[in-house]
């Protein structure tokens, strides 16, 4: 009998670990995150946060569209709010009446068009990489700097993928490098995918040859490729965030002399999807390399892409 209850508590201890794990880390503290501030908002104004009511989180999403928070902020939140539900073993119903409606009418009311960051693109790129080669820094900073960059870019790279990135990951061959990304937003559960970034004619912009330059700079031949510095440029083992990426964009963006609030770490990503429709390569092709499973974002910056190529105003003589 002993021995039936000790499996069933290693089983017990297994399938927590298997919730645990169905999500990535990042979705998870997203979650809490977002149902922080649903519970904050229910202190204030005397709600049960959980479980909670639909006309509760139907008062919290006209709360935060009063504060004038993106629609796709209030549709996070609301999933969000249900997951924790789920996860804490209470039914709430977030397709109730209550909910839907007030969504379609604050989007009716206040309108749904997002402004998205700006993408970086080619002419931008070139402005950064010269910036940071031109720094009074320690080549070893620099060459960290330009490399997560010109990697970001040339790979469309979301920032977490730039950081989690190993030294064996890795693999030159002749044409150029292949990356082998284990994980990734779309990739859940570690089937993993390829991405193949050939040398470029420059070799000030090339990422391969960038990366070269890191690597036997940096002697690292194991572990996490890009690591943060101790005590000025003492490199220490420790894997770099995601936030540094944002951080170190800005940094050399404001250098540049362009308003890096128009920017994130996402314009790296952004901005190579754009460039590539700009330059008249198939949506597939950019998926290829971004490794988008919708084609409804890649559209989104081929659309951006076309609005002066394509333009009616182009065809009128004046």
């Amino acid at each position: 009998m002993n021995d039936i209850i000790t499996d069933i508590k290693a089983l017990q201890e297994e399938t927590l670990q298997n919730l645990q794990s169905s999500k990535a880390n990042n979705t998870v503290r997203a979650y809490r995150s977002d149902f922080n501030d649903f519970s904050l908002f229910c202190v204030q104004n005397g709600f049960k946060s959980l479980p909670s009511e639909p006309k509760i989180v139907s008062l919290y999403l006209t709360y935060l569209s009063i504060k004038d928070f993106k629609i796709s902020t209030l549709k996070r939140r609301l999933v969000s709010i249900g997951v924790i539900h789920k996860l804490k073993g209470h039914y709430l119903d977030t397709k109730h009446p209550s909910i839907i409606e007030n969504i379609m009418g604050i989007k009716r009311r206040k309108g749904s068009i997002q402004k998205s960051k700006k993408p970086i693109l080619i002419s931008n790129l070139k402005e950064i990489i010269n910036v940071i080669d031109h720094q009074k820094k320690e080549e070893i900073k620099k060459c960290r700097d330009r490399t997560i960059i010109l990697i970001g870019f040339s790979g469309g790279f979301r920032r977490n993928e730039i950081v989690s990135l190993d030294y064996d990951d890795l693999d030159f061959v002749p044409e150029g490098l292949k990356i082998n990304l284990r994980r990734s937003k779309t990739d859940q559960f570690g089937e993993g995918f390829t991405k193949a970034l050939p040398y470029f004619d420059n070799p000030q912009y090339c990422p391969v040859s960038s990366l070269k330059n890191w690597l036997e700079i940096s002697k690292i031949n194991s572990g996490p490729v890009f690591r943060r510095f101790v005590k000025g440029s003492k490199l220490s083992k420790n894997r770099l965030t995601d936030q540094t990426v944002a951080l170190l964009l800005k940094e050399y963006l404001n250098l540049t002399g362009m308003d890096s609030k128009n920017y994130s770490g996402h314009s790296l990503r952004s901005g190579f999807a754009t460039s590539a429709a700009e330059s008249g390569v198939e949506e597939r092709s950019i998926m290829a390399m971004t490794g988008h499973k919708s084609t409804e974002m890649v559209r989104r910056y081929i659309k951006e892409s076309n609005l002066f190529k394509n333009n009616a105003l182009n065809k009128l003589k004046f």
